[in-house]
């Protein structure tokens, strides 16, 4: 077991961590939560036929509600808001601000009623992150470095809230047995809310498909393959 969580966490590290790039290289022309919808309904299907073909029960209905809140916090919340200021955030500064989702995951659980409450190696190992991420991101900016645009910062702090409402949300919630099949569908309710947002929001209104570039269709791509079928599969589990 412990294997098997060090390599569910180097997916986490690494697969994970590029995905950001691959998020930026993807809005570069195509819209943010239209892609992301894509992404995540084109894995979602792909999980869930997989889980079906293996014998695995459809969700109740119960817990299909279940899904449709925790993968609306998680997708739209959280990967879309983070989607969406990468189209003026860096994809290495939008990677380390999303660092910082312990910290929220942490408070979260802390209000939530009966919750864990952080110790002092809780506190330490946030300070820690919290300093990390200082240095990577802090000096930057205070030696006048790159401006960054506070709708994009913004976005991501939100982002970061919604993700760990959701997190936390999920350890208690009523879910299918099988991991596979609570992350499908998680991706699919997900992806519902993500193509909503992206129609009231306008974003197809001046978008031409044919200006998409082979750089963000390979972004695209490696999103539903690595980001999602490796990266978020190992989170949910």
């Amino acid at each position: 077991m412990k294997t098997r969580i060090w390599i569910a966490l180097l997916a986490l590290y690494i697969v994970w961590g590029s995905t950001y790039l691959a998020i930026r290289f993807a809005v570069e022309t195509i819209p943010p939560f239209l892609h992301a919808g894509v992404r995540f309904l084109i894995s979602g299907i792909i999980l869930v036929i997989w889980q079906r073909a293996a014998g695995t029960s459809m969700p109740t209905r119960k817990q299909w509600i279940s899904l449709a809140i925790i993968g609306n916090l998680l997708l739209l919340g959280g990967n879309g808001l983070v989607s969406w200021a990468e189209q003026t955030i860096p994809s290495g500064v939008a990677a380390l601000f999303i660092g910082s989702i312990p910290m929220f995951l942490v408070v979260t659980e802390a209000f939530r009623p009966g919750g864990a409450k952080p110790h002092g190696w809780t506190f330490l190992g946030l300070l820690i992150g919290f300093i990390g991420i200082f240095i990577l991101v802090g000096p930057s900016e205070l030696t006048g470095g790159t401006k960054l645009d506070a709708f994009g910062i913004g976005a991501l702090l939100l982002a970061c809230v919604f993700w760990s409402l959701g997190s936390v949300y999920s350890k208690h919630a009523d879910l299918p047995k099988s991991s596979l099949m609570s992350t499908g569908g998680q991706m699919l309710m997900g992806s519902i809310g993500l193509f909503l947002v992206s129609i009231v929001s306008g974003e197809l209104t001046h978008w031409d498909p044919s200006t998409v570039t082979t750089q963000s269709v390979l972004g695209l791509v490696y999103l539903i393959l690595a980001g999602s079928l490796i990266g978020f599969v190992a989170y949910g589990w």
